[in-house]
């Protein structure tokens, strides 16, 4: 399946009774198969744009585009199940089983049952959990870890051609999260998922992106690489960010990257 391309043309957005946009005039191209981190501390307008594009916050001004259709032309329930979304909160149906919980898309899109299990149980193994073992589980049987990749694996179930995830690994330990960033860059190079991750920690968005957006107060600082961000940062405050400490720094993320990343394909 090809990936999906989003566009951001002059998107704005103005909740109601604040003093300034959350977003202003934010325009941004993300290709078909990129990974692209949104970063930036809470209230940089951040959330705000990711969720625009599954219209769950609708724009002041601008277009947001999938595939070069502007999003607001297609039906809200059908776009959104069209496009993973992951959260902080996974928000897993305490009632249903794991397998369950996975199929909730496929069942809705109209999936026969052997076709959702044999899905089930692909995801399992994509997320590194054993099939037998978790497929009948409860929810309420999961560690945090476990849960989220959960929560990635319904996310991704119905083979979304795009992926919208909220700071989805702020909940669990730092030795949880470098494993689930892991498993995550694997399971977006193996489907070609054209994802969106939003973030305010500088380390996971230089180990995730193939791409970095540096917002701040609503718009952007600067869009590069890792690397780019590192040797030609573009105002006082991206040089803030990505060089809060010195050299020793450069040489750690520009190691974990490539520990965690590997050799291009």
């Amino acid at each position: 399946m090809t990936p999906a391309s989003i566009s951001f043309e002059g998107a704005s957005v103005r909740y109601s009774g604040a003093s300034r946009n959350a977003i202003e005039n934010i325009t941004l191209e993300c290709e078909g198969g990129e990974l692209v981190v949104l970063l930036g501390p809470s209230g940089c307008g951040k959330s705000t744009l990711l969720r625009t594009v599954n219209r769950l916050v609708p724009l002041d001004a601008g277009r947001v585009l999938l595939d070069g259709t502007d999003v607001t032309q297609l039906d809200a329930v059908e776009l959104r199940r069209q496009i993973g979304y992951v959260i902080q909160a996974i928000g897993l149906f305490t009632h249903m089983t794991v397998a369950q919980n996975i199929a909730v898309v496929p069942r809705l899109l109209g999936w026969d049952g052997a076709t959702s299990a044999a899905r089930v149980d692909e995801l399992l193994q994509l997320v590194g959990l054993d099939p037998t073992a978790y497929r009948d589980r409860s929810p309420n049987r999961l560690s945090g870890g476990e849960a989220q990749r959960i929560g990635v694996a319904r996310a991704i179930a119905a083979k979304p051609r795009a992926l919208l995830m909220d700071e989805p690994f702020g909940a669990v330990d730092s030795l949880v999260r470098t494993s689930l960033q892991r498993e995550l860059i694997r399971i977006v190079r193996e489907l070609r998922t054209t994802t969106l991750f939003v973030t305010h920690d500088v380390e996971e968005a230089f180990r995730l992106a193939d791409r970095i957006v540096v917002m701040r107060l609503g718009r952007i600082e600067q869009t590069g690489t890792p690397e780019e961000l590192l040797a030609k940062p573009a105002t006082t405050y991206v040089r803030e960010l990505v060089h809060a400490a010195d050299e020793v720094y450069e040489r750690y993320y520009l190691a974990s990257r490539e520990r965690l990343r590997g050799s291009p394909p």
